[in-house]
């Protein structure tokens, strides 16, 4: 059995490169330990596998290096550019994926590939031990938790750039990856910047995390009162979100660029 594979960079923009995504449609779906396998060869963010769900959707399921992910967004991003690139979707229609995280929607808005994600309230938390001592005295406005992530809201987006990360630190923080955000400078033409630290899922830096707008998206729109925002994440590659909060829903738009497409035979 063979099998189509592209490498594509998600939520590309102005000088940045986006987050690179694996996405995988196999002629049948694979067993889950070639795909770990794969997704582990490849080594970078997640890799996406898309198959026919048998109702006109598609199931999705992603894979970092180390371990399956519930919700990512970067790759589902990925993955309904490669379908419209394949002509496997027409372009017009929003697309449907069935994931571990339940039914999310891809449409596409004159060339922008926007997603429907749920919401991930922050639960507002203590900074966690093992991450005390990180970052300068002051330099922490607030904590909090989703179900996945550890949140550190800094005072500044300089002090998010500049924050040399300590992954023993951060894997030790009680959560599967640590954000830290902040607001963004004036003029930037960001509303917030953010970094994404995931070594307990295989990931030290995160390129550009999709699936941190679901809550960063609502937390940054109630605290500076704007519905429709604009992330930068500062990683080394930097990438560009569009977000806009819709009661349980976020919408998160970007771009993304096709590296380079081939097939995957029998190992």
């Amino acid at each position: 059995m063979t099998a189509f594979l592209a490498w594509v960079d998600a939520f590309t923009g102005p000088d940045c490169r986006g987050n690179p995504a694996g996405v995988c449609l196999p002629e049948e779906p694979l067993e889950a330990a070639r795909m770990q396998a794969l997704a582990t060869e490849l080594g970078i963010s997640e890799t996406a596998f898309v198959t026919p769900a048998g109702d006109g959707a598609y199931d999705l399921r992603w894979f970092s290096p180390a371990t399956e992910i519930d919700l990512c967004g970067h790759a589902t991003l990925a993955a309904a550019h490669t379908m419209r690139a394949l002509e496997e979707v027409d372009g017009t229609a929003p697309v449907t994926f069935h994931t571990r995280s339940g039914a999310l929607v891809a449409r596409f808005d004159a060339g922008r590939i926007v997603l429907d994600f749920p919401v991930a309230p922050i639960t507002e938390t203590p900074l966690p031990d093992a991450l005390k001592g990180e970052w300068d005295e002051g330099a922490v406005r607030g904590a909090g938790a989703t179900a996945f992530f550890t949140v550190v809201t800094l005072d500044s987006a300089a002090a998010v750039r500049r924050y040399q990360p300590d992954l023993t630190a951060l894997a030790q923080a009680g959560s599967r990856a640590v954000i830290i955000t902040a607001a963004a400078d004036s003029g930037s033409g960001a509303d917030y910047v953010l970094r994404v630290f995931g070594p307990n899922v295989g990931i030290d830096e995160d390129p550009a995390t999709g699936s941190a707008q679901c809550a960063l998206g609502p937390y940054w729109a109630a605290g500076l009162g704007r519905p429709e925002l604009v992330a930068h994440q500062a990683s080394h590659r930097g990438a560009v979100l569009y977000v806009r909060p819709d009661g349980d829903r976020v919408h998160i738009g970007g771009d993304a660029l096709t590296v380079f497409t081939g097939h995957l035979g029998e190992p």
